[in-house]
């Protein structure tokens, strides 16, 4: 089957836009029915638990790694050509944003892709903190801290002009990405029915990696075949709330996949809750709560953008071809986040009168 025809009629930038929300509604979909957030994952794991939201993450890891890995395979993905394997990657930013982001989510209480699943079902302190998040990436991305966020990342960067693919690097055979997925997915699958996860948890959870692999697999193809010049990308939410948010703001900005992938994101999820009937108006418990969650956001916003990429754009998106510098900042943002929850949240968890609750 080939785009040419969709292509033809729309053109190269609407199809991409196209692609960005088709892409946005199953990520939105799978993540608001399976609650998947790297955070909730990073408190579990932290407080000495691997519960079902490790389980969720862990699910979605692994089936990105699963179908993006078979895909390459089979010749639907070349990862040389993803935007993020293609230029030089910063370990400096992947460090050090990394470590921000981390912090930030757990402040925050949600990753920036959770806070934009939680905004769509009526939750007005993930709106206020997702804004936040997309106004300091924008000022990070072309603003008054991106001299900052520059120069940080210009300190220690991949050599040659390009990132690193650990694979290829580490002389394993093609497969070994994919050998690897399944073996996650098995070691996930044991871990959710040990927590006597549901089927549809299951099937959602899984739902959010599959996403990944449909945004890079039809952004490879719409490249192939585009007369512009097309990005290589999926699922990532630093770059495209900010670049979103301006898109909405000033007249001239081009449609692309990742103005797709935002609006896509917050339909599909607003529409699986109000299915489900989960959406329900809520707002901060108090100011020092508001607080919290606005100064989240903002390191996150700019943590993100040094880092390369969110816990999704990182974590997952970049994760699942194996760019180096994406792995070292999701390592990042793991000690980043059960850092900030051993010192911030754990002492007034052991204070509770029955030893508090997790954090949802």
């Amino acid at each position: 089957m080939t785009l040419l025809p969709l292509v033809d009629w729309l053109g190269d930038a609407p199809t991409g836009a196209l692609f960005g929300v088709i892409t946005g509604i199953l990520f939105g979909v799978a993540a608001q029915r399976s609650a998947f957030c790297l955070r909730a994952a990073t408190v579990e794991f932290a407080r000495g638990q691997m519960g079902p939201r490790m389980s969720v993450w862990l699910l979605t890891f692994s089936t990105a790694l699963v179908w993006v890995q078979a895909a390459i395979l089979t010749g639907l993905l070349q990862p040389s050509e993803a935007r993020i394997m293609a230029v030089a990657g910063s370990w400096s930013g992947a460090i050090m944003g990394g470590l921000m982001f981390g912090v930030g989510m757990v402040l925050a209480r949600g990753c920036s892709g959770r806070l934009l699943v939680l905004a769509a079902t009526g939750n007005l302190r993930s709106l206020v903190s997702g804004l936040i998040f997309a106004v300091v990436a924008q000022m990070a991305l072309g603003g008054w801290l991106a001299p900052l966020r520059t120069r940080i990342a210009a300190m220690w960067v991949t050599p040659g002009g390009h990132n690193v693919n650990l694979i290829e690097a580490a002389g394993l055979p093609d497969f070994s990405g994919l050998a690897l997925g399944l073996g996650l997915a098995g070691f996930a699958i044991v871990l959710a029915r040990r927590n006597k996860m549901g089927l549809a948890k299951l099937i959602f959870a899984s739902g959010v990696g599959f996403a990944v692999a449909v945004g890079w697999v039809l952004t490879f193809a719409l490249s192939q075949v585009a007369f512009d010049p097309v990005l290589v990308e999926s699922a990532t939410f630093t770059g495209p709330s900010a670049k979103t948010l301006m898109y909405l703001l000033t007249e001239g900005s081009g449609l692309s996949f990742e103005i797709g992938l935002v609006p896509g994101v917050f339909v599909g999820a607003f529409v699986a809750s109000v299915m489900a009937g989960e959406f329900a108006f809520q707002g901060f418990q108090d100011a020092d709560n508001m607080k919290r969650s606005m100064f989240g956001a903002a390191l996150m916003g700019f943590g993100g953008m040094l880092a390369g990429g969110c816990a999704i754009g990182a974590g997952v998106t970049g994760g699942s071809i194996f760019v180096a510098t994406a792995w070292v900042a999701l390592t990042a943002m793991w000690a980043g986040a059960m850092l900030t929850d051993l010192v911030v949240d754990q002492p007034g968890v052991r204070a509770a009168p029955q030893g508090g609750a997790m954090v949802p």
